[in-house]
């Protein structure tokens, strides 16, 4: 078991420290130019376009049967936990790439970039081990790729090729919801604030991993109203009461709080780092709420399951309990099944975070950050201390346990 401990505040504190203390150069902007920039994508089942198809895993964290895939889009299910595309596949129609393909579909072209993601996976490697390909394998699997693309492009292209390209980063919901809470011996280890700060010190050491090969700039999916998905809604002891499962969200939001103040204090502190975040918290919460509002009949139940909201995971006949009920209109639901969002969802909030405000998205979108459009000068970018470009701590002695 990782005995790594985030010590947030601490780190905060440091952070905070070491960026007033930088050094800067006058301000200027600069012009990039506009090219086709690769996607890399790391996560679990919200992006996962079908790697677990490849692996030996259990049911529920595989989704290559009928009726996923129902809307024909591919014309047969592919393995992504939707009725069609997800996220990652509007976002990439966006920035004008094709599909992104598995990193374990054979024979793949990693040119335009790569989708390591696995269904079920966590930030964390005990969080459904054995069943997954947890973040830091996505992460020794892009460097399979990165000495793949050296080969093939020679040194000097491909580290071009790396540091153009954004990396999408969608993880964390497992290590929550079955990592600590459908596990009491994970609860016994840390409170919620010690485990949440054990996910984001390790979160923050995979992106250092990233930037220190050549990554600049980062999109993040932050957590889901966690409680609010039907899975978690009819677990809720006052499940009667109709009322989202409190616990779950509240693990949420620390995440999220704990994300977004180390996303901002890491922009100042690695040289050219950039990074698209945004509350996707509130923003699916408001859909649940107020269907209507954008487009749907119905934010609680799931078009695909049974039991109490759709809540029990029976979708596709394949797990223990193989009756399951059918929606007749996907487009109609925010919740596709009883953890994953409909092909709707995912294509609002790809538009979100492509094009959306500042005051939903930033301090980048993911257009600015594809297309180079950029609106303000990092201070990062002009930092005159050259070992400013590197954590203040090394990993595993900052992380380690005290």
């Amino acid at each position: 078991m990782a005995r790594l401990v985030f010590h947030l505040d601490y780190f905060i504190i440091i952070c905070i420290t070491l960026a007033l203390s930088i050094s800067c150069r006058a301000c200027g902007s600069t012009t990039l130019e506009n090219t086709r920039r690769p996607f890399f994508i790391f996560g679990d089942s919200t992006v996962d376009p079908g790697n677990n198809n490849y692996i030996n895993t259990i049911p529920e964290n595989q989704a290559d049967y009928k009726p996923y895939g129902q809307n024909g889009y591919f014309g047969e299910p592919t393995g992504r936990f939707s009725d069609g595309r997800v996220i990652v596949d509007f976002i990439a129609e966006y920035a004008k790439l094709p599909i992104i393909v598995p990193f374990l579909q054979p024979s793949a072209v990693f040119i335009n970039g790569v989708n390591f993601a696995s269904g079920g996976a966590g930030i964390l490697p005990e969080t459904n081990q054995g069943q997954v390909i947890d973040f830091q394998t996505q992460i020794k699997n892009f460097e399979e790729v990165e000495k793949s693309l050296t080969q093939k492009l020679g040194d000097a292209s491909a580290k071009k090729l790396i540091s153009e390209a954004v990396y999408f980063i969608s993880i964390g919901s497992n290590d929550y919801m079955s990592g600590y809470l459908g596990n009491p011996k994970m609860q016994e280890y840390y409170n919620p604030a010690q485990y949440v700060g054990l996910v984001i010190g390790n979160l923050t050491q995979a992106i250092q991993v990233l930037y220190e090969k050549g990554g600049r700039k980062f999109g993040f999916l932050s957590l889901s109203p966690l409680g609010c998905l039907p899975a978690l809604r009819a677990l809720n002891p006052k499940a009667s009461e109709g009322g989202c499962f409190e616990e779950a969200c509240a693990l949420a939001v620390a995440h999220n709080d704990a994300l977004k103040a180390v996303l901002a204090n890491l922009e100042h502190l690695l040289r050219g780092f950039k990074y698209c975040n945004s509350n996707f918290y509130d923003w699916l919460h408001e859909r649940i709420n107020k269907p209507s509002k954008y487009g749907f009949k119905d934010g609680v139940n799931a078009c695909c399951g049974t039991g109490p909201y759709g809540g029990i995971f029976t979708c596709g006949g394949t797990k223990k309990v193989q009756d399951y009920q059918l929606c007749d209109d996907a487009g109609d639901y925010v919740w596709w099944d009883s953890f994953h969002p409909t092909e709707k969802i995912h294509e609002q909030f790809a538009k979100a975070l492509w094009n959306g405000p500042p005051s939903s998205v930033g301090p980048f979108n993911l257009q600015d950050l594809f297309l180079s459009k950029e609106k303000l000068t990092n201070i990062a970018d002009e930092v005159d201390d050259p070992d400013s470009q590197h954590f203040p701590y090394e990993s595993q002695d900052y992380f380690r346990a005290h």
